[in-house]
Parts: structure tokens; C-alpha cells; sequence
């Protein structure tokens, strides 16, 4: 979608849905770009509805105020609708292992110096951690392999590996952590299964301790499809997107709540 010539024809576009006493008004674009805050943090988008007052060959315009409004990139929605219809969209989201949203605040339990439990809600300006459901491991290399996954970007820039490992479907993990004198043996792993048009099956990432560096498996039923190896810690993420990531995170999910005529689904 080209912004720039959006940007130029909105006042055209929304001219009738704004009050005549009102001078100014205001939009978003979702674009399949990360947003970005004032103190330069991404942020996830919170899901929103609003009426259709406006559609282009690019893009779809919503109106979702008095003086606001929201386009979106016509090939990233997952429904076309027509003018006029009142829609809810859900742009997407990084989400954590449990489906929350990455930026739900964590909750813990604390004690009071008279035994009360309480709950503790923390939450960190900026961020939104996908961590592994795996407890803390005995063996170093696994433990550092699990924070590669969790802190380094994705390609991306917006998502940690861990939201792209969401974002495929990765469920049933295990790990392997194997203490210092079978390492070899038994190199530290962490395996899941995931489902996207590009890979429909198991994947493996181990260390070589010999290299030390990891490879990646990726099995289907049992056989071994493809095998990466010498992957470097700060390659995992662009080894994995080109193995597993199908890119259909992006799509912005709009469904139609009133709507005079049937919409177009893509």
C-alpha cells in the first residue's frame, strides 16, 4: 500500500464523515508495520470497531471516532467488506505461549510477613516476552538457548523468536537437558511441532557442542525432511523464518458485524 498517496487523498476520502465544526482529524494505517509509541517502544494495537465509510483498490477506510479513523491495507484483511458496514478488526498482536497477548502484565503470588497471599502485577514499559513453558534447566547451554529464543529479533524487527514460534502454531515442546558429561551424547535441545503453509511437522533445535553452534531439524512423522547445520546464535532467527514462517501473521482480521450485502473473503 502506498502511505504517502493515502495520506494525500483522506481529506477527500472522509470529507461528509467528519463534523462541520470539527477542523482537524486523525488516523491510523495498518499496514503490516509495527507501531510504534512516543518513547519509541513497539506497541501491539488494541482491536477496535467501527463503520467502513470508504474503500480504494489499496486500502479501506474506518471511521472509529468523531474525528477518527483507521485504513487498512486491502490485501492483508482477511474480509473485504462494503462501505457502510460496521466491522470489527483485530490488527495483529504478539502473543505469548498460553495465547495471551505478550503484553499482558505477569501475575505472581506474594506473601505478607503474616503468611496472606497477595497478587503482584508487574508489567514493563516496552515489554512483551513470549517465554518457553520450560522450567529452569540444569545445563548452561540449554539455558542459553532458550534465552536466544526468547530475547533475539525475529527478521522482523518487532517479534522475538519466541512470537514467531507462536505465530507457526508451536505446541507440544520438549527440551532435552542433559548434564555435563553426555552433552555430547545427548546434545541440549528444545523441539515442537508446528503448522503453516511452509512446514507442517516437527522441528528440533540442538546444539553441537563440538561447533558450538546448532542445526535444525525439521521431521514429519517421523523422517527427517531437512536438516540446517553451523547455524550461528545470530542467524537462528532468519533459519527458522525461512523454514516456518509463512508470513500470514500479518493479516488483519476484520469481521463483519452489520452489513448490508455478503462481503468478499480472501
Amino acid at each position: 500500500m502506498d502511505t504517502q498517496a493515502i495520506r494525500a487523498q483522506m481529506p477527500t476520502l472522509v470529507v461528509g464523515h467528519v463534523p462541520s465544526n470539527v477542523r482537524s482529524f486523525k488516523f491510523n494505517i495498518f499496514d503490516g508495520q509495527p507501531k510504534v509509541s512516543t518513547l519509541g517502544f513497539h506497541i501491539d494495537p488494541k482491536p477496535f470497531e467501527g463503520k467502513v465509510i470508504a474503500t480504494t483498490d489499496e486500502a479501506i477506510v474506518v471511521k472509529t471516532g468523531r474525528a477518527e479513523f483507521a485504513v487498512l491495507d486491502r490485501t492483508l484483511v482477511t474480509e473485504v467488506p462494503d462501505e457502510g458496514a460496521k466491522v470489527q478488526v483485530e490488527p495483529y498482536v504478539r502473543r505469548r505461549f498460553d495465547g495471551q497477548r505478550a503484553d499482558t502484565p505477569e501475575e505472581q503470588t506474594e506473601f505478607t510477613a503474616d503468611g496472606q497471599p497477595y497478587t503482584v502485577k508487574r508489567f514493563v514499559l516496552g515489554s512483551a516476552p513470549a517465554k518457553l513453558p520450560i522450567p529452569e534447566p540444569r545445563c548452561p547451554e540449554l539455558q542459553e538457548l532458550i534465552d536466544q529464543l526468547e530475547q533475539l529479533p525475529a527478521p522482523d524487527g518487532f517479534r522475538r523468536i519466541t512470537h514467531m514460534l507462536v505465530d507457526a502454531g508451536a505446541r507440544d515442546i520438549t527440551w532435552v537437558d542433559p548434564l555435563p558429561a553426555d552433552i555430547i551424547r545427548t546434545p541440549p535441545a528444545i523441539g515442537f511441532t508446528v503448522a503453516t503453509m511452509k512446514f507442517q511437522g516437527h522441528v528440533t533445535v540442538l546444539y553441537e557442542r563440538g561447533l558450538d553452534l546448532y542445526a535444525v531439524e525439521l521431521r514429519r512423522d517421523g523422517e527427517l525432511i531437512e536438516r540446517v547445520d553451523e547455524v550461528f546464535f545470530d542467524t537462528l532467527g532468519e533459519t527458522l523464518e525461512r523454514l516456518i514462517d509463512d508470513g500470514s501473521w500479518r493479516r488483519i482480521r476484520v469481521q463483519c458485524l452489520l452489513s448490508g450485502r455478503k462481503a468478499v473473503r480472501h
